[in-house]
């Protein structure tokens, strides 16, 4: 009996276009992703998102975004399906619940918001064990940062026998690491 697929929720900046490094890394991603037969999981609109999913298409895979009434737009064509909430909030956490495990690319405060929430809701298990992965070393000053201070307290700190973040050097690597720990669970 074959497994259903499992679901990456990408998250990005809604900034970039095509031809910028950012857009081009994000559809790379989408390809890699989609080619170890993951579903790709986005905000579904510009940027980053639309090149995921983009790339996904791509590499012959299934696309879904969660997208809000909050923003008057609708998803990018590159959406296979969408789902729509009411709320900001509301899209925040479906992108967190639909997903198996996540990838956070170069972003605005946006970005660093849906980094932090899964990576707080792992670090006190309010949600099982996921792979959360950053594209590359634009996030690396912040987790170093935060690494610091948390390793520095007395308190519980889920990263203390295993790091809850896996930073990426490249799209492949993002989902090598992914299909890696599905195989193992």
């Amino acid at each position: 009996m074959k497994r259903p697929a499992k679901i990456i929720t990408v998250f990005g900046s809604s900034r970039p276009r095509e031809g910028d490094a950012h857009y081009d890394q994000a559809q790379a991603l989408g390809v890699a992703l989609a080619e170890k037969g993951l579903v790709i999981c986005s905000g579904g609109y510009t940027g980053v998102m639309e090149a995921v999913s983009r790339g996904a298409k791509q590499g012959g895979g299934r696309t879904l975004a969660v997208t809000t009434k909050f923003f008057k737009s609708r998803a990018n064509r590159w959406v296979d399906e969408e789902v729509r909430v009411k709320t900001w909030q509301d899209r925040l956490f479906e992108l967190v619940k639909r997903g198996h495990g996540y990838v956070t690319c170069p972003g605005g405060t946006g970005t660093l918001v849906e980094l932090a929430v899964v990576w707080e809701m792992l670090n006190k298990g309010t949600m099982s064990r996921k792979p959360l992965v950053v594209l590359g070393d634009f996030w690396q000053p912040v987790i170093e940062r935060v690494r610091e201070v948390e390793l520095g307290h007395s308190s519980r700190w889920g990263e203390r026998g295993e790091p809850l973040v896996y930073v990426a050097s490249s799209p492949a690597d993002a989902a090598t690491y992914l299909t890696e720990h599905f195989e193992l669970r």
